[in-house]
């Protein structure tokens, strides 16, 4: 008989530069067909600073998810299909891996590695958040219109860990 644990993962908060990372990959994606955009073009957009996001931007074309041109008419585009790129790579490229706790590594050892008995769960527990963030594209960030007058709740995917 397995035990199974239906999780909302509110506990994965991610930083700022990850936030701003995605909002501008979305941006660059919206604007796609009119070419590359500025740093500039993205800060006053979205009210992000614009020091911190030209590193950001910088990091994100040396993963190879963006591609700069320099220049007058320079600036940032996505370097494959939105549709190709998820929010783990984005992610990623930003904070680096991701792990809910440190045990979840190989290397990750504490004073409780003998007794533990929630190492493989919270490895589970990984594995599912990563795999929610690759089915996520960056064509798939948009937001839903509400509707008017509508009290449906919207529905949250739940990971599902046995």
């Amino acid at each position: 008989m397995s035990v199974g644990y239906v999780l909302e993962l509110p506990l994965l908060k991610l930083t700022k530069k990850a936030d701003y990372a995605l909002m501008a990959m979305k941006h660059l994606a919206e604007c796609a067909s009119e070419g590359s955009r500025s740093a500039k073009d993205v800060s006053d957009a979205y009210g992000i600073p614009p020091e911190a996001l030209a590193k950001i931007l910088q990091r994100l074309a040396k993963a190879g998810l963006l591609q700069s041109q320099h220049g007058t008419n320079g600036g940032y585009t996505l370097a494959r299909p939105a549709h190709t790129i998820s929010a783990f790579e984005v992610i990623q490229a930003i904070d680096g891996p991701l792990f809910i706790t440190s045990c979840v590594t190989t290397r990750g050892e504490c004073d409780q590695s003998v007794r533990c008995n929630i190492r493989e769960p919270l490895r589970k527990v990984n594995e599912s958040i990563e795999a929610v963030l690759k089915r996520i594209k960056i064509s798939h960030m948009r937001e839903e219109p509400e509707e008017v007058g509508s009290v449906v709740p919207k529905t949250k995917e739940l990971v599902t860990i046995t």
